[in-house]
């Protein structure tokens, strides 16, 4: 089956870059690209379907590689005080004592509830992030089964695997923070993610891919580390880990380790084009550490390493990448992500590029165009799918599409920066996947949405209820999230 798609602009890709058509059209059959150019050109090939996007921007699908598949928490604890923040981390004593906040039925309408988001908002390609906060411990086989099944119906592209971790960061009864530690829990979850791997194998389907997921550096142990870059080498699988984010998470390797949390990876063996960071940020050339470049950058490039940028999330919670420009500059490949709520890449894109002119104090350093090739061919590069992230002939016919119509976009420009500037991921009017039609117009096949958005409030109230019993001060969860104003 044969399906042209125009609209009032295409990007398209060249051989060498992204390339701007005005009035361009993409001609797909089954789901790969077969041309792209002019609609006048197109419009006389044979169509089974047409579909006629009007005043729209047609890009790529959008990659997400740090994709909340959960109830949002950042909702809550980004306007953390520093005596609240504490109340966000699980106390010592529930540690050794967790139970799972949702039950099974409950975990799996969080999913297609985060699943649908993702959708609604021009994702087409995601790898999966969820807190594990009211969980007990981290995820599992059976979660993920779900989860991939949930991702088939709705036809997006899924790169999936449960999570799985040795420890979890507590606060103790003197206030300070912690790693409480269960190193068979983590030789359970490494095993439930190579089961999943041969669940996907059984799969077949292209639309998903088994990857391995650890959680954050300091919550594995050195010996997991090991296990799971051998498993990688093994399977030749990706594999996705959370590091470089904070500095406790480098205070505290180095005080248990005796080295930088990179230096760990390295040891570990994980360094290599299958390794997948988010978030990069704490490294020698950040302010916070040394301000200098003394080799860090040059390691992560030199091995291939894609850093999973989320500026949305990272201004949320007042830490920065120092900086974009320089991290491509020197060759390190950049994909982007959400890591939250919502799932809008594009206020992502914006954030970003502000970020950038305000750390250069210059409006020509804002990197649009390297924010878009992040999102689209760094993501590709990334996954190790040069086939996604481009409008091409001979790509798989992963589109989204923005409308640039509505009164409040006010006029187009360029179309790229006027959906930056003046526009939301919301504006999406088409997500494609391998060819099909995912969502059009705000509508998803089989989902109702109304009824999923009253199951995810009472989840996420489900959610907040649960915060006191983890909290070491045993504070309400009103006196944890107050109002931004005293309720009347």
């Amino acid at each position: 089956m044969k399906t042209l798609v125009t609209a009032a602009w295409v990007i398209a890709h060249d051989g060498r870059s992204h390339v701007e058509i005005p009035d361009g059209a993409v001609l797909i059959d089954g789901d790969t690209i077969v041309e792209v150019g002019g609609r006048t050109e197109l419009g006389r090939r044979q169509a089974d379907e047409r579909i006629d996007l009007g005043h729209a921007v047609l890009t790529p699908g959008l990659i997400d590689l740090d994709a909340l598949t959960d109830i949002d928490h950042l909702i809550l604890d980004c306007w953390a005080s520093p005596e609240l923040a504490d109340g966000y981390v699980w106390s010592a004593e529930y540690a050794t004592a967790p139970r799972a906040v949702f039950d099974a039925g409950q975990r799996r309408t969080v999913r297609e509830y985060a699943l649908t988001q993702l959708a609604l908002h021009g994702i087409t390609s995601y790898m999966p992030i969820a807190s594990e906060v009211h969980s007990d411990w981290a995820e599992t086989y059976e979660d993920f089964v779900a989860t991939a099944e949930i991702s088939r119906r709705l036809g997006l592209r899924g790169f999936l695997g449960p999570s799985f971790r040795s420890g979890v960061n507590v606060i103790g009864a003197d206030g300070g923070r912690a790693v409480h530690f269960d190193e068979e829990a983590g030789r359970r979850g490494l095993a439930d993610a190579l089961r999943f791997l041969d669940h996907v194998e059984q799969l077949a389907d292209p639309l998903v891919t088994g990857v391995l997921l650890p959680c954050r550096i300091e919550t594995l142990t050195p010996g997991l580390l090991r296990d799971v870059a051998q498993a990688a080498d093994r399977r030749g699988a990706l594999v996705r880990l959370h590091a470089l984010q904070g500095n406790a998470e480098r205070d505290y390797v180095r005080r248990t380790h005796g080295r930088t949390p990179l230096q760990l990876i390295a040891d570990s063996g994980l360094l290599s084009d299958r390794l997948i960071v988010p978030h990069g940020v704490v490294l020698d050339v950040h302010p916070d550490v040394h301000g200098t470049d003394t080799g860090d950058i040059a390691v992560l490039a030199d091995a291939g390493v894609s850093i999973v940028h989320c500026p949305l999330t990272n201004a949320r919670y007042a830490h920065h990448l120092h900086t974009f420009g320089d991290y491509r500059a020197r060759g390190v490949n950049l994909c982007l992500g959400t890591d939250s709520f919502p799932p809008d890449l594009i206020r992502g894109i914006d954030t970003g590029t502000q970020v950038a002119k305000l750390q250069a104090r210059d409006l020509g350093q804002g990197h649009l165009a390297g924010y878009f090739e992040a999102l689209w061919t760094g993501g590709a590069a990334a996954l190790h799918r040069p086939d996604l992230g481009r409008l091409a002939a001979g790509a798989t016919a992963d589109l989204a599409a923005f409308a640039l119509d509505d009164f409040r976009m006010v006029v187009t420009e360029d179309p790229l920066r006027t959906l930056v500037l003046n526009g939301t991921a919301r504006d999406a009017v088409l997500t494609m996947v391998a060819g099909r039609v995912v969502m059009r117009d705000g509508r998803i096949p089989g989902v109702d949405l109304d009824a999923l958005r009253r199951a995810g409030q009472e989840l996420f109230e489900v959610m907040r209820a649960a915060y006191p019993e983890r909290d070491h001060r045993r504070r309400t969860a009103d006196e944890l999230f107050p109002p931004v104003f005293p309720r009347g």
